[in-house]
């Protein structure tokens, strides 16, 4: 790939270090939200940190140069249907009703799709990881996202039963 390529006036570099960041601070704040959900509490600033990175994660994987749909194109567009619906549940619907569990499992579905990519980075560019699983098809890929996706299950379903904030005010 070319290295004069310029993405929102970035060097392909530079964006993708941001980009990075921005995944990183989706997950970080995410696995908080995570957590306090499992203690019934909304917390609200954090909340809306892992909202937007996470929105911004898949929207700026968008901008990369491919060619053709890729998994992570899909898994893009189907995490920014999640999360548009947990932006709905929460800040149009308040969490009434079914829009509860609605926001909690279309926002720990987001969180897990973003580790999702984040492994698959990672077994891509860490070379440690690399060696161990360089087509990604070997076991230590495979068990890394089998546990994965068993905890944010595991984590999903305790959310679910656990997420009774107070109820949100339209106001």
């Amino acid at each position: 790939m070319p290295s004069d390529i310029q993405i929102l006036g970035m060097s392909l570099s530079l964006f993708t270090r941001v980009h990075v960041a921005i995944s990183v601070i989706g997950i970080a704040s995410g696995l908080v939200v995570a957590r306090g959900m499992l203690a019934a509490r909304l917390l609200r600033a954090v909340t809306a940190l892992f909202l937007i990175t996470t929105l911004l994660t898949s929207l700026t994987g968008f901008l990369f140069p491919f060619h053709g749909v890729t998994p992570g194109i899909v898994i893009g567009i189907i995490s920014v249907v999640l999360l548009l619906a947990a932006i709905l549940a929460l800040y149009t619907f308040h969490l009434a009703g079914a829009w509860r569990w609605i926001y909690v499992v279309c926002s720990i579905m987001a969180l897990w799709f973003n580790v999702f990519i984040f492994i698959v980075q990672s077994f891509e560019k860490i070379p440690p990881l690399h060696a161990l699983a360089p087509t990604q098809t070997e076991p230590p890929f495979k068990i890394a996202q089998l546990l994965a996706l068993a905890i944010f299950i595991v984590l999903g379903i305790f959310a679910v039963k656990r997420f009774h904030p107070t109820p949100i005010s339209a106001t």
